[in-house]
């Protein structure tokens, strides 16, 4: 019986995580585009976002931005360095530039993260593989909160 009881309440809990995330479609940005609110309510893991930084199949953030301290080559000048984000930029603020960083900077080429329509695209009319919205995200949302998490620790 305690053992049921046990498991019992381990599903719940689980269940009461999976309950917290946020979809794409019900982030709440504020009018700076900051996201107070995590989007897993759980923390992320820098280990992981780091990891997500410099995988090509996955955020690729290197692509366009240079980390310092991170291991992983050819990594670009398009947008800003990275470093000292975590001194530059609140978590909120990290949260929603990481999501959908038109929503603070309008005119920015970064794509957004965790944006699944409202896309801007010359669509079936040219190419005929543009797709139906509402479209996956690039990254779910504990690969969002992991890089949150990684960025956070990027101090001067």
């Amino acid at each position: 019986m305690r053992r049921t009881l046990i498991a019992i309440a381990g599903l719940g809990l689980a269940s009461m995580a999976q309950a917290q995330e946020v979809s794409p479609l019900n982030v709440a940005f504020d009018e700076y585009g900051e996201i107070a609110e995590s989007l897993t309510g759980t923390p992320g893991d820098p280990a992981a976002g780091q990891k997500v930084m410099a995988t090509k199949s996955m955020g690729n953030c290197v692509a366009c931005h240079q980390v310092t301290g991170l291991d992983a080559a050819f990594q670009g000048t398009v947008g800003p360095s990275l470093d000292g984000a975590g001194d530059r930029w609140e978590v909120a603020q990290l949260r929603g530039i990481v999501a959908d960083a038109k929503k603070t900077f309008p005119d920015t080429v970064m794509p957004g993260f965790y944006k699944v329509q409202g896309f801007i695209r010359p669509g079936n009319a040219f190419t005929g593989k543009a797709g139906t919205e509402p479209l996956p995200p690039l990254l779910n949302a504990t690969q969002i909160e992991d890089v949150v998490a990684y960025l956070v620790t990027l101090k001067e």
